[in-house]
């Protein structure tokens, strides 16, 4: 376990280190659009007289840093509890809550130049966060026993070639506007989908995926009432390994996979969170309990391990195509990340499988269908 959490680190400090190295290389792009901006107090325009906001534009919006910190500590909360949503939940923070979103979509016309740079600024932000919050989470659920290795390593090698596809051919061509409508239309797909799984038709296939969550789930009722239980020695034991199938219990439960299903996954399941600029366990969930058949407790955690694997990938991916980022506002934004994502995994297992879903439901239906009425349709249901 220790070699693995230093390799891990390693590999994060590493991706920090590039970005920060090749940043200014890249600044001029950045300066180039500013400079090509019209001058003046209108949407769409640069005022100079005004103090420097976001990236150091003047004029742009300047973040709450409170804010800020709060609001990342719901991301980790979220994505270390579900093992998803932490992405969207960054994106709706930098869209709207911050508001940079409207800020990007004001130079779609006057400028697109800085309307893709401050959106693809946007997508990379979210990935750093959901990076740190996958690298936490990928230790504590392994702790616990609640991480299938070699399903999160399948997924994961097959998300480094997505990532890098996806990125390499969007990277400065997708406007905010198109960002945000897509954006909203995979959540919105993804809501519809597992509202039908918590139905009783989606729940009637579901046979193992639910006794292990009944034996995990009663194991913690023994814990609360006293009695002494070691969920590690009975969380993932992996019992056999070959090129064709992985055999593993959970809390007696026997589960098994082939591990070309999961590669093919995690290839199309990164190449279009890549493109959203979220981590993709939005996807990576419901296809660990779809398609694999895992219940919500194991979700979580092996769905970490294969997005800390593809943010990797697509963070540096991003910096290699000129993507500038505010390094104060995503200083303050991990340190958030990181107690979100300490607090997730231990406070995880006091919500039933089912609730989780549906908090992952409730969030799914209302993002994506403002989002995609905002991004096609410039209608917005608040505000």
């Amino acid at each position: 376990m220790k070699k693995n959490h230093r390799l891990f680190l390693f590999a994060a400090c590493m991706t920090l280190a590039v970005s920060m190295w090749l940043e200014p290389a890249w600044a001029g792009k950045l300066q180039d659009a500013i400079a090509s901006a019209p001058q003046g107090t209108e949407p769409g325009q640069i005022d100079p007289s005004k103090p420097a906001g976001f990236l150091g534009i003047p004029g742009a919006p300047q973040v709450n840093m409170i804010l800020a910190f709060c609001w990342a500590v719901w991301v980790g909360w979220i994505f270390s509890t579900v093992g998803a949503f932490g992405g969207v939940m960054a994106g709706v923070g930098h869209m709207s809550i911050f508001g940079l979103g409207g800020y990007a979509k004001s130079f779609k016309e006057t400028t697109p130049a800085l309307n893709k740079a401050v959106t693809d600024s946007i997508r990379g932000s979210n990935q750093y966060l959901v990076g740190l919050s996958a690298l936490i989470s990928s230790f504590n659920y392994y702790r616990m026993g609640r991480l299938v290795v070699p399903l999160a390593v399948s997924l994961g090698v097959g998300s480094i070639l997505g990532a890098w596809g996806s990125v390499t051919l969007s990277a400065g061509k997708i406007s905010f506007s198109q960002y945000q409508g897509y954006f909203g239309l995979f959540v919105l797909a993804l809501g519809i989908y597992l509202f039908y799984e918590t139905s009783a038709a989606g729940q009637a296939s579901k046979k193992k995926a639910k006794a292990a969550a009944a034996a995990f789930e009663a194991s913690v009722k023994k814990q609360k009432s006293g009695e002494k239980v070691d969920t590690a020695a009975m969380g993932v034991k992996v019992t056999e390994i070959s090129i064709t199938s992985i055999k593993f219990t959970f809390y007696g439960v026997e589960f098994k996979f082939n591990p070309l299903i999961p590669f093919l996954g995690g290839i199309v399941i990164s190449a279009i969170a890549a493109f959203l600029g979220v981590g993709g366990g939005f996807l990576l969930v419901p296809f660990l309990t779809s398609v694999a058949e895992l219940p919500m407790y194991l979700a979580a955690g092996t769905s970490a391990l294969a997005v800390l694997i593809s943010m990797i990938t697509s963070i540096i991916t991003l910096i290699s195509k000129g993507v500038q980022f505010d390094w104060v506002l995503i200083g303050i934004e991990l340190a958030g990340i990181a107690l979100g994502s300490v607090i997730g995994p231990r406070t995880s297992k006091y919500f039933s499988d089912i609730l989780l879903k549906r908090l992952f439901i409730v969030l799914a239906l209302y993002v994506g269908i403002d989002y995609v009425l905002r991004g096609f349709f410039n209608y917005r249901i608040f505000g």
